[in-house]
């Protein structure tokens, strides 16, 4: 059973991943801190809510340099819808530095008449670069996503699955070293956001 630690900052919908996970029999470590990382096999980065607001509780928390650290030392890391975004150097959303863990920048979804903003709902993958994350039938599964920003990583080979924005492809997951990330909601998608929490659980066991 690995031991996952869900970064807790105030900004996360920490319930419905805890309970995801849990049903996968994983065991969940709440973070609070640096030490707590420590004994966690892989660490889970939720998000609901605005940029700079969630980058000013991780410093608070004094989790932004854990988190880098953690990544540095190879331990894996998940990030989800807005924990995707703080993955990246900075965001149109505001004005603070982010993660800085890829290259890139997050930027504001096109606005396109008759497109509401967020993109909400549900919505097929397009496939991107092959990775642990996906499986070979996700590609035009449909996920749910809650989002008004991208991300543009500086190495498009780490997008391992897009989505169409009013006939735009923009990042929907991505794949970096022992990074994972996913803009939309898995455990919030049915049985196919099921399966790839536990292909990345499967990954994290076997390293």
């Amino acid at each position: 059973m690995s031991r996952i630690g869900l970064i807790d900052y105030g900004m996360g919908n920490l319930h419905s991943v805890q309970r995801a996970f849990e049903r996968l029999e994983a065991e969940i470590i709440p973070i609070h801190g640096a030490a707590a990382m420590e004994s966690c096999d892989a660490l889970v980065l939720p998000g609901v809510g605005a940029f700079d607001p969630a980058m000013e509780r991780l410093h608070q928390g004094q989790l932004v340099e854990a988190i880098q650290a953690s990544c540095a030392a190879g331990r894996p890391l998940l990030g989800i819808c807005l924990g995707l975004q703080l993955l990246f150097e900075a965001s149109d959303e505001g004005q603070s530095a982010g993660l800085g863990l890829l290259a890139g920048r997050v930027q504001a979804l096109p606005r396109v008449p008759h497109q509401p903003i967020p993109h909400m709902g549900w919505a097929p993958l397009l496939p991107g670069v092959a990775s642990p994350l996906l499986g070979s039938d996700d590609h035009d599964a449909w996920v749910y996503f809650v989002h008004s920003y991208a991300a543009v990583p500086a190495r498009p080979e780490s997008v391992t699955a897009w989505v169409d924005w009013a006939g735009t492809p923009v990042t929907a997951a991505l794949w970096q070293d022992t990074i994972a990330a996913c803009q939309f909601h898995p455990e919030k998608s049915g049985p196919v956001g099921v399966a790839m929490l536990r292909r990345w659980l499967d990954w994290v066991a076997r390293r």
